[in-house]
Formats: C-alpha cells, sequence, structure tokens
C-alpha cells in the first residue's frame, strides 16, 4: 500500500509540473507580427512597458536557426547606454534587430556603413535613431565640459543639437537630445549614394525616438 502511494504522489507530481509549469519555448516568438516595421516596434515596446514580452524566454532554437544568415526587420542607431539594449526595449528575438551603438547616438562613416550595409545587404526598410532620457553625453555637451581625448569627439557631435535648443525654457536636456536625434536622422536622410536614394524611391523610412529610462515608454518622434 505504501509503495502504491509514493507511486501516486510522484505520478501527481510529475502531472503538476507537466500541466502547471509555463511552456516557455512556445510563446518566445511573436505571434503574427504586423508586416510595418514601425509598428512592430511599438508594439514590442508596449509588451516591454507592460511586462508581457514574449522573445526573451527560449534562445535555443533561434541561435541554430541564425548560424548561415539573418534578416533583421529594422536599424536600430542608439546610445551606449547599458541601460538602454534595443533588443530588450522593443521585446525582439535574436536576428530581428540591426544596432548600431554609439555613445550619444551620433554617427560617422563607420557607423553610417553599418547602416548601409542593414539595408543594402540585409534588407531592414526602416532606421530607428533612438536618443534617452538623462543621456550623459548630451548633458555633457549642454555643460560644455572638456576632454583631451577621444570623448571629445562625440561631445562635438552633439554640440548642434545643443546650439539649436540654447535659449529655449523647460528640461533642456530632453530637448536637447530630442534635437540630437533629429540632427541624426536628417544627416542619414540625407547621406548618399545610398539612404538618400532609397529615401528619394520611398524605400526606406527614417523616424527618431526618446526613450524614457523610468517608464520604459518610447516616444516616436516622426510621423510614418
Amino acid at each position: 500500500m505504501n509503495k502504491f502511494y509514493i507511486r501516486l504522489s510522484l505520478a501527481l507530481s510529475l502531472a503538476s509540473i507537466l500541466f502547471l509549469s509555463p511552456i516557455s519555448s512556445v510563446s518566445a516568438v511573436e505571434t503574427n507580427p504586423p508586416k510595418n516595421a514601425l509598428e512592430r516596434l511599438k508594439q514590442g515596446n508596449q509588451r516591454y512597458v507592460t511586462s508581457t514580452t514574449v522573445c526573451h524566454e527560449d534562445w535555443t532554437a533561434k541561435r541554430t536557426a541564425l548560424t548561415q544568415n539573418q534578416t533583421p526587420f529594422a536599424i536600430i542607431v542608439s546610445c551606449s547606454d547599458s541601460r538602454v539594449p534595443p533588443e530588450i526595449i522593443f521585446d525582439q528575438t535574436l536576428g530581428a534587430l540591426f544596432v548600431v551603438r554609439v555613445a550619444g547616438n551620433v554617427v560617422d562613416d563607420f557607423a553610417i556603413g553599418s547602416i548601409e550595409y542593414g539595408v543594402k545587404v540585409l534588407g531592414a526598410n526602416l532606421i530607428l535613431v533612438l536618443g534617452h532620457s538623462n543621456c550623459g553625453a548630451v548633458d555633457a555637451a549642454l555643460k560644455s565640459m572638456k576632454f583631451d581625448n577621444h570623448i571629445q569627439n562625440v561631445l562635438t557631435a552633439i554640440e548642434p543639437a545643443v546650439n539649436d535648443t540654447k535659449g529655449e525654457s523647460g528640461n533642456l536636456l530632453e530637448k536637447a537630445t530630442k534635437a540630437n536625434v533629429k540632427n541624426v536622422a536628417d544627416r542619414l536622410k540625407k547621406s548618399k549614394p545610398v539612404l538618400a536614394d532609397l529615401m528619394e524611391k520611398g524605400t526606406l523610412q527614417i523616424v527618431g525616438g526618446y526613450y524614457d529610462l523610468e517608464s520604459g515608454k518610447v516616444e516616436f518622434l516622426d510621423k510614418p
């Protein structure tokens, strides 16, 4: 009789594991993601804000599937800030985003070359330039801080945004950050020969965004 109860207890324990445990590997992907790349980012960010993410539970199968190629649907030009990981804040899995990260989300020829690769070779048709609240690089530029190293090059690239917002009232750090996003996006839109040509043809979209560190929400600064 004791053996019977032991077996029954083991069977019930196994059943509870099988039927009550979350099946994470099934839910670790987007279900019917929208074809519009910008809308896909918006929906992913909303899942992140509400803690209903679906893309960060099981990586094994995805890693294997991506060993030979990649087809990202969007390019994110983001700040290097450790609090702003694009794959997480847009709830995207491996291979979905082509990310270029530099302090202050500024771009140079190397960054633009990387972006061109994401567009021309990998086929992404959306570029999002993403700034964020409390950006240390923009704050340093606002305060006219000086460095005797390569950090100064980053601040110099941000200075036009500081000049654009000089004398304005309100949160100058937020305004300068958003102005910097706009300046970078405008530079990419005019970048020849690849990006400007695709913009003229209407096959590439370049937009700006502003990520709030506290809420997790991304404010999209351009209309599609």
